[in-house]
């Protein structure tokens, strides 16, 4: 089990140790984030701005004008919403080199709350154009991302969580754009992003027992969606359950919907946050209120083939 936050700060400390032009911003959380331990290792290239999300992301820009790789991170409420304006508007409008590597995405942040618990971030980020956009399933995936991004010119959202998520058996190299298939099958088709992926392949285990045979794909790109795969599971299965610790309008779902209604229509039902805000809880408690567990997911299966 790793925080895919320790991973993330410790990447950048590889990374920085190669770039000198790569350079890191923060806003008074560089504890959560882990962006302490590049602030720690290159001081003259961190830069903290307090709680003033959008400050940091125009000075992003600002710095990504004289050719540097500008790392920019906060919880994902405020780097997202707060800072929206100047991500649309500053950094993605000039397709500037700027990463933004949010964590405490999700109810899975627990105790802190609604205030904390960014569930519309995807779907706004996702209106905007130029961005790319992942959400790894682990802690290897996250460092593979993190790498892709630095070696890959213009605006990316990478989303992180809070809590610690397990290694994922049986994953395929990543690339960006490019979802892979964890098991195979040819019932029905389950496709997560994020920590969902896990419970998606726990629920496969489940469906197995009971002869259903689910196929479970990592979306780890969002944006630019993988639509070959998704075209392939809609063709070959029976139906699709979507699964993501997200608000089921705008996110991974929405973005499937619109590929499967162009191409191929099958059914299509989601595992994810339909219309509430979060709240204050433990993960566990949280994951069940919101019906986004293993057992709901097996329990959508079931419906979306019968």
């Amino acid at each position: 089990m790793f925080y895919a936050r320790d991973i993330y700060g410790q990447t950048l400390v590889e990374l920085g140790k190669k770039n000198p032009d790569i350079v890191v911003l923060d806003a008074d959380l560089s504890g959560s984030t882990r962006t302490k331990l590049f602030a720690k290792e290159f001081p003259n290239r961190f830069f903290n701005f307090g709680v003033a999300e959008q400050n940091m992301a125009a000075t992003a820009a600002g710095l990504a004008s004289c050719g540097k790789i500008v790392f920019i991170s906060t919880f994902a409420m405020f780097a997202t919403g707060r800072a929206w304006d100047q991500v649309r508007n500053t950094v993605c409008y000039n397709n500037f080199n700027i990463k933004i590597v949010a964590s405490h995405a999700g109810i899975s942040v627990g105790p802190d709350g609604a205030s904390h618990q960014a569930v519309e971030d995807i779907a706004i980020m996702r209106a905007i154009p130029n961005i790319t956009i992942v959400v790894p399933c682990d802690g290897p995936e996250t460092k593979e991302a993190v790498i892709a991004a630095a070696n890959t010119p213009g605006p990316f959202y990478i989303r992180l969580g809070r809590a610690k998520v397990p290694t994922l058996e049986n994953k395929k190299t990543f690339k960006l754009g490019k979802g892979y298939v964890l098991e195979d099958g040819n019932d029905a088709s389950i496709i997560a992003c994020g920590m969902m992926v896990k419970y998606a392949q726990e629920a496969a285990e489940l469906l197995k027992k009971e002869g259903i045979s689910a196929r479970v794909i990592n979306i780890h790109t969002i944006k630019p969606l993988d639509n070959q795969i998704i075209i392939q599971a809609a063709k070959e299965t029976k139906g699709i359950v979507v699964c993501e610790e997200h608000a089921v309008v705008g996110g991974l779902a929405s973005a499937l919907d619109d590929i499967v209604l162009e191409n191929h229509p099958v059914k299509v039902l989601r595992v994810g946050i339909k219309n509430r805000f979060g709240q204050s809880g433990e993960i566990e408690e949280l994951f069940k209120e919101y019906n986004l567990t293993t057992k709901d997911i097996v329990k959508t299966v079931k419906e979306v083939l019968r």
